[in-house]
């Protein structure tokens, strides 16, 4: 990829067509020449279109995109998720793999599956949700969007600082340091450094799967492979089902943001082989990762230094496990913290595009200055919440997931009901800015807010518990993972069938003299 290109400036050192205009001719002075001395990204949410495609499609592409999820992923943010299992769920660790690399599967192949939209569409994903929720429904996607980017930079950060604190000589250094540090580093790569982005993401794996194949190489031995779970077969089915969600919810979290990182893609990219090699890429990393904080934490019972570490956190078991090294292990401890960056990059890149989609005056503040405002955001929340990780994951994360596993069935829905495989009017990527072609959004409300009502009635978590959730076990299980996608494409179908319509509408209104999509259901 051209980084001149993926910054909107052009070779001759003038901003290219694609820069969004400011508001005035001294902010565009102003913008061109920041640019021009330090090599800021000033693209924003433009779509990229098909004669602004870089990328030349070989091996070498695809490999990309199995390498970039790698790199996000191998990290230890999900090693500490994969700890909750059996100290939250009670689960043995046969039954904590199976469901955590079940449930990053399903949840990876949505991931995959929106990122294949970038090189078809040219539209950062936010973008191309306006064409499933219409104008200004999509705004309330963007907002969600949002918050999950946020809130899981938050948990990064917290996680990074912990490891940080807890390598440190006798914990010298605070969670409080770690985590500004974290910060402030993904910062600076974010808004000074596009061309860092992507080359960082490129090999920032290979530190990262060489520290974890040490962890377990060190580790294995003190994994407890025998014990089953804890509780009858109800509770059990329901602790089972419980992490399968939160695990789902970790890896579907980053279809909001999928289809941003390959709109320079071209649009006659092979959808299976871009969809393929992102699966794989996100299932291998999350499954070494899940299953690695797995094994450490059914170590606990039996090995005193991994309780003592783990009371203290998440991050210093993980210190912990590397003990037996020495220095060395210290060494491999700050690695696996600094390869939280890897992590943190993506969602704080997004949000900066995000905070653009909010209005058009949020548009003229350029993608760099929203990146500020979002880490300023997270890393103040990180700092308040630095005690509290495994309530934020519980609680938190499993939430982040609820609505993007809805915006997902309506896509699928948009694409195999109206627009695509039978028939339809296709997609007109030219309007992705015009409100007046875009769809009201009406029906995508509707069966947006009704996935919602299902999910709350399937969810279990420390302050509510659904109706449905409560069924399953002594302590509920939290089954809106699998039950929401029914919601809302029952929802959409019964609509159909009592209005008797198979397709959208094209509404001619002769008061406003403009087309309006007019979406039944």
């Amino acid at each position: 990829m051209d980084p001149d290109t993926e910054k909107g400036i052009s070779l001759s050192g003038r901003p290219t067509v694609t820069d969004p205009p400011p508001s005035d001719p001294s902010a565009t002075s102003f913008l061109e020449n920041l640019a021009l001395l330090t090599r800021l990204e000033t693209r924003g949410i433009q779509r990229v279109l098909p004669s602004e495609s870089t990328v030349t499609l070989s091996w070498r592409s695809y490999l990309q995109a199995f390498v970039l999820w790698v790199s996000i992923n191998l990290a230890a943010v999900n090693i500490t998720l994969g700890m909750l299992a059996p100290t939250v769920f009670g689960l043995g660790f046969t039954d904590a793999a199976w469901c955590a690399v079940g449930g990053s599967v399903i949840g990876s192949a949505a991931v995959a599956y929106v990122a294949t939209w970038g090189p078809k569409s040219g539209c950062r994903t936010m973008i191309f949700a306006r064409y499933t929720m219409g104008w200004w429904p999509g705004k309330l996607v963007v907002l969600l969007n949002l918050i999950v980017l946020l809130g899981y930079a938050l948990i990064d950060c917290v996680v990074a600082g912990q490891i940080l604190s807890a390598v440190s000589p006798d914990g010298s250094m605070s969670v409080i340091v770690g985590i500004v540090i974290v910060a402030v580093i993904t910062w600076m790569v974010t808004t000074f450094g596009i061309r860092v982005f992507h080359y960082y993401e490129r090999y920032a794996f290979l530190p990262q799967l060489i520290v974890i194949c040490i962890l377990y190489g060190i580790s294995a031995k003190n994994f407890d492979l025998t014990t089953p779970s804890l509780g009858d077969p109800a509770t059990v089915a329901g602790n089972r089902l419980s992490f399968l969600s939160l695990c789902l919810s970790a890896a579907i979290t980053y279809a909001g943001v999928a289809a941003d990182y390959f709109v320079y893609y071209p649009p006659s990219t092979p959808r299976f082989q871009l969809f393929a090699m992102s699966l794989l890429g996100l299932s291998t990393s999350f499954a070494l990762a899940l299953i690695s904080g797995i094994g450490l934490a059914t170590g606990i019972p039996s090995l005193p230094a991994y309780a003592t570490a783990y009371s203290t956190s998440q991050g210093a078991l993980l210190v912990t496990a590397f003990a037996p090294l020495g220095a060395f292990g210290r060494f491999c401890a700050v690695v696996v913290a600094l390869g939280l960056i890897a992590n943190l990059i993506p969602p704080t890149y997004s949000s900066g595009v995000d905070f653009q989609l909010l209005a058009r005056q949020a548009a003229r503040v350029p993608r760099w200055g929203w990146n500020t405002v979002g880490v300023v955001i997270y890393m103040v929340c990180a700092l308040a919440g630095r005690d509290s990780l495994a309530e934020i994951f519980t609680n938190f994360l499993a939430l982040m997931g609820y609505w993007v596993a809805v915006w997902i069935a309506l896509t699928l829905e948009e694409e195999v009901l109206f627009r695509g495989w039978w028939g339809g009017r296709g997609w007109e990527w030219a309007d992705w800015d015009r409100r007046e072609k875009l769809p009201m959004g009406l029906a995508a409300l509707t069966a947006f807010l009704v996935g919602w009502a299902g999910a709350v009635l399937c969810m279990d978590q420390v302050w509510y518990v659904g109706p449905i959730a409560r069924l399953v076990g002594d302590h509920g299980a939290d089954a809106d993972g699998q039950l929401r996608w029914i919601f809302v494409g029952r929802d959409c179908l019964s609509a159909f069938e009592m209005a008797g319509i198979t397709e959208v509408w094209e509404v001619k209104s002769a008061l406003k003299g403009i087309e309006v999509h007019w979406e039944m259901s």
